[in-house]
Order: structure tokens, then C-alpha cells, then sequence
């Protein structure tokens, strides 16, 4: 192991932290139980009411995704947001059309939503979502799809565009192997028969017309996914949809993502209704 490895080991554990609460939610909609870890301000109490974020993870990772790449606690402390990282799995957190045991979509809606709402005393009109590849996708797609839930959202480094060529691209890239594609076949159906690009976040767009509520998206310029990011600010534009658009140095990786997270609380913090 190198040294350059070495250091990201160690950052990796120092910046780790324990959530107050760990899920194990039995859902009707999944093939497996659902872990979401709970990170709650240190001035948190049950007579006043919090604003709660939602941190989706990346294909290939999982709920301790968020908690591994930078100090939740920490954030969750310095902004006064309750902070909750579920297990999205590799279900590009969609209703799969062709397996009734991964319908993510349901599962967030209908069981973890309630739940958090029943634990914690949420402000509803500041809730906020975002997350990292494929967790800035679905972030996106559940800002646009149930807008009236939240505040608004993020998204850094997204796999925005779902697009079987280049997802192929992006498999090699990362596994050598058609792993990503693979996953996504079973989750989508065959892209020969299927149109994947019907999920893509540019077409949800079209499909809400009435939608225009803001919201921040970031990718690193050497990222292999950043031309979806690119893609959608001139969407965004041509719509009139007022987004914050950050592009900046950087690749797909851990050490991007611990800077650009930072850049979504301060937006949402800049966005907190009263």
C-alpha cells in the first residue's frame, strides 16, 4: 500500500463518526432490510422543531458512505440539521418495472419518511436532499418528482443521464467489467428492448413542465460523468429553472466529494424558511 493510500486510510477513520441511532427497517418493498444511520445536533431537543437532510450514497457503496467521506456529526452540529444516511443498495433508488423486491421509491416514500417523521420533530418546510453519483440522481429525481416535500436539494458528481453506452464506459472504468450495466439490467430490463434514458433526470424535466424550484448541483471537472452535469445547466438554463451550478478540480472519488458536500449545506442553510 502506498503512502498517498495510506493517508486516505487514515483520514478515512479519523473522519468517521457514530450516529446516535442505527435502523434496521423490514420493508415490504425491498428483498432485504433497509440500515439508515441517524446523526442528530447536539442541541437537538423535542420542543423545537429541526430541519432534516437527506444524504443518498453511490452505486457500489452503501449507508456508510456518507459517514466515511466526511464528519456528519460535525455538520449535523455546526448547521442544526438532522442528518439521515439510508442504504439506497445499488437500486438507482427507483420502482423497478421488472422486479417487485426493489421498489427503493416506494420503500423512502411510504416507510422511511413516516418513520423519521414519527422519531424526530421535523420542520417540514425545510427538508432538504442530496447525495454522490448515483446518489445525486436520486436526490434530483425525488426533488423533482415530490417537490412538495421538500425545501430543495443537491447533487455532486450525478449520474444524471441514464444512458447504457456511456454507463458501459463508466463500468469499465471503475470495475473493468460490465458490473454497473449488469446491475442496472436487472433493476431496468434489457436496454435493447427498454429505453433507459426515460429515467434520466433530463427527461423527468420535460415530464414536470411546472417544475422551477432551485436547487445546487456540482461535478469535478476530470470527472468521467461530468458532461451530465454540463448537460443539465444548459437545461436548467433554457427552462428558466434557477440553479446553482458549481464546477470546479476534481474527480470522482472521496476527496472530492468531502470538499463539495460542504458547498450544499451552506446552500441550504442560505435556503431555510421561517
Amino acid at each position: 500500500m502506498n503512502k498517498a493510500i495510506l493517508i486516505m486510510v487514515g483520514l478515512l477513520t479519523a473522519i468517521s463518526s457514530k450516529a446516535q441511532e442505527k435502523w434496521m427497517i423490514k420493508s415490504e418493498y425491498l428483498a432485504q432490510p433497509d440500515t439508515v444511520l441517524v446523526f442528530r445536533p447536539k442541541v437537538y431537543n423535542k420542543t423545537k422543531k429541526f430541519p432534516l437532510v437527506y444524504l443518498l450514497h453511490g452505486y457500489s457503496e452503501n449507508y456508510r458512505q456518507w459517514s466515511q467521506t466526511t464528519d456528519l456529526q460535525k455538520l449535523a452540529d455546526q448547521y442544526g440539521f438532522i442528518i439521515i444516511t439510508p442504504d439506497g443498495f445499488t437500486s438507482y433508488y427507483i420502482n423497478s418495472p421488472v422486479s417487485k423486491s426493489s421498489r427503493y421509491e416506494d420503500f423512502f416514500f411510504k416507510e422511511l419518511v413516516p418513520k423519521v417523521h414519527h422519531s424526530f420533530n421535523i420542520d417540514d418546510k425545510n427538508i432538504f436532499i442530496s447525495g454522490l453519483s448515483m446518489g445525486g440522481y436520486g436526490a434530483l429525481r425525488y426533488f423533482i418528482s415530490h417537490s412538495d416535500y421538500f425545501n430543495t436539494a443537491g447533487s455532486t458528481s450525478g449520474a444524471l443521464e441514464i444512458d447504457y453506452p456511456h454507463f458501459q464506459k463508466v463500468s469499465q472504468q471503475f470495475w473493468q467489467s460490465s458490473r454497473m450495466t449488469d446491475d442496472l439490467t436487472k433493476k431496468l430490463g434489457n436496454p435493447e428492448t427498454i429505453n433507459w434514458n426515460q429515467y434520466s433526470i433530463s427527461t423527468l424535466l420535460k415530464q414536470h413542465p411546472d417544475f422551477n424550484k432551485a436547487f445546487i448541483f456540482d461535478c469535478g471537472t476530470e470527472d468521467i460523468l461530468y458532461s451530465n452535469s454540463e448537460s443539465l445547466k444548459h437545461q436548467t438554463d433554457s427552462l428558466k429553472i434557477p440553479t446553482t451550478f458549481i464546477s470546479q478540480p476534481g474527480d470522482h472519488n472521496t476527496e472530492y466529494w468531502s470538499r463539495s458536500i460542504e458547498h450544499h449545506f451552506v446552500y441550504f442553510q442560505q435556503h431555510l424558511k421561517k
